[in-house]
């Protein structure tokens, strides 16, 4: 049905090379007679339910949920209504993938820092929130506002011309994108939980063989460890301090230039989407290092998160090929003798569960791991030949895995380009939905066609929504 859509019969130009030509009859306006800004303060608490803006969605955020830089009060937040648009107008110099734009379905309160814009008479508030989302997604938004600058006002944009459509086209626009973007999200979905299972396996792998060995026939004996039970007989119990060298890490202040400017990479748990930390990542040169007193750990290493969010579901570890210093959210282990930095690697990620059970509670709410839990942690070894060929076996049994994701996360990639494409296509009217539209069901709860929510939030950084310092 999609593939079948066509343009418009007529089109005439917009004065906007982003968006070039639009269907004849559509209005063409200045965004300042299409939007205007809402800028109604939280005066005396009269809301209290806090909104943030996560994935392109404006969600309600629990208040056990509530973590980083969190006010005093919320009196200086906006409050906002159902069917208006959020836009996040800050940091565009340092951050060009965030989805920067959500349309808001409950009453609430959000930052003042964010950019609230009701829609204009003629212009249905789901079919105002996506112009204004096809101008972030098509990316429109970074080539406004001065070069230096980091945030964005609405004077910036106020003058941009916006196509508007008739009220019942746009209608039949709002109806499409929630069906075809449903549609979108699902088969997305579908292979995200496909994916999931995927690393499910991988774990149950990894943690068979390092927990367990490869040899079912071998004698076993009791480690003395409840969680673990038996494990084979001419097997070591041992620490995780007993088996490396422990570092830490800091961060040092913006102003410090040069040690963002050389050559040995600083990795913070954001950085700890990969396996290996190979080189392609913040450099600080060997000069600021020496300035700062910031060791560089040798490698091969492990490296695994202690402080965030990420903590209550996972724990991300990774082995460094180069020397690397860290943030300090972050440990190092430089392995002893008798490991090697791949099998406590894997001895980690296999143990994570129960690794998992010594976090606590740190400030703001987020999640730690302390030094005298982590480091006390008994996990088996066996000799330093077995636990090469466990790692063989590993990798090996896993490789078919990754190849699988990586397949179904290629084939994600392609339909959200494909979304993206689409959602700008038909709301500055490249292709005419009218036809198509006006056969579809009448959605019970137009989502305005929002991009498909992730499964949990950010994994490695606060939400897009930030709480705003007090003044």
């Amino acid at each position: 049905m999609i593939e079948d859509l066509k343009p418009y019969p007529q089109y005439k130009d917009s004065g906007l090379p982003w968006l070039g030509q639009v269907p004849e009859h559509w209005e063409i306006r200045p965004a300042s007679g299409a939007f205007s800004p809402i800028r109604e303060r939280n005066t005396g608490m009269k809301e209290k339910i806090i909104l943030s803006l996560s994935y392109g969605r404006i969600v309600v955020k629990p208040a056990g949920k509530l973590h980083g830089l969190v006010p005093e009060s919320f009196d200086t937040y906006q409050i906002v209504n159902p069917g208006v648009t959020v836009i996040r107008t800050t940091d565009l110099q340092n951050d060009k993938t965030s989805l920067r734009t959500g349309i808001v379905r409950d009453r609430g309160i959000i930052t003042s820092a964010y950019l609230a814009l009701s829609t204009s008479d003629g212009l249905l508030p789901e079919f105002g929130y996506q112009i204004l989302n096809a101008w972030d997604i098509t990316k429109a938004i970074y080539g406004y506002g001065s070069g230096l600058r980091q945030n964005l006002d609405f004077s910036d944009f106020r003058r941009m011309p916006v196509a508007v459509p008739p009220i019942a086209e746009q209608a039949f626009i709002a109806r499409f994108l929630a069906w075809a973007t449903n549609c979108l999200d699902r088969a997305i979905g579908a292979k995200r939980r496909i994916i999931a299972l995927l690393q499910e396996q991988k774990q149950a792998i990894i943690h068979r063989a390092v927990m367990q060995g490869l040899d079912p026939s071998v004698p076993l004996k009791d480690s003395g460890i409840p969680w673990l039970g038996e494990i084979p007989e001419h097997w070591e119990v041992k620490k995780i301090r007993s088996l490396a060298e422990v570092y830490g890490g800091m961060t040092p202040s913006k102003s410090a230039e040069r040690y963002w400017t050389g050559d040995t990479p600083w990795i913070s748990p954001k950085d700890m989407k990969q396996f290996e930390i190979t080189g392609s990542i913040a450099h600080i040169s060997d000069a600021a290092v020496r300035e700062t007193g910031i060791a560089a750990i040798p490698f091969p290493a492990v490296l695994f998160v202690v402080r965030g969010m990420i903590l209550a579901r996972k724990l991300p570890v990774a082995v460094t090929r180069i020397p690397v210093t860290l943030n300090q959210d972050m440990k190092g282990l430089m392995p002893r003798v008798d490991i090697s930095a791949e099998y406590l690697a894997f001895l980690l990620s296999g143990a994570q569960k129960e690794i998992l059970g010594l976090v606590e509670e740190a400030g703001h709410g987020t999640k730690c791991l302390r030094t005298d839990s982590w480091a006390s942690f008994e996990v088996p070894l066996p000799a330093r030949q077995e636990q090469n060929a466990i790692c063989n076996f590993i990798l090996s049994a896993n490789s078919a895995i990754d190849n699988a994701a990586l397949r179904l996360d290629s084939e994600i990639t392609l339909l959200r380009e494909y979304r993206t494409r689409l959602i700008a296509d038909v709301v500055t009217g490249k292709l005419d939905v009218r036809e198509l539209a006006a056969g579809l069901p009448e959605p019970q709860n137009v989502k305005g066609a929002q991009l498909e929510p992730e499964e949990e939030e950010p994994e490695f950084e606060d939400e897009d929504v930030e709480i705003e310092s007090m003044d």
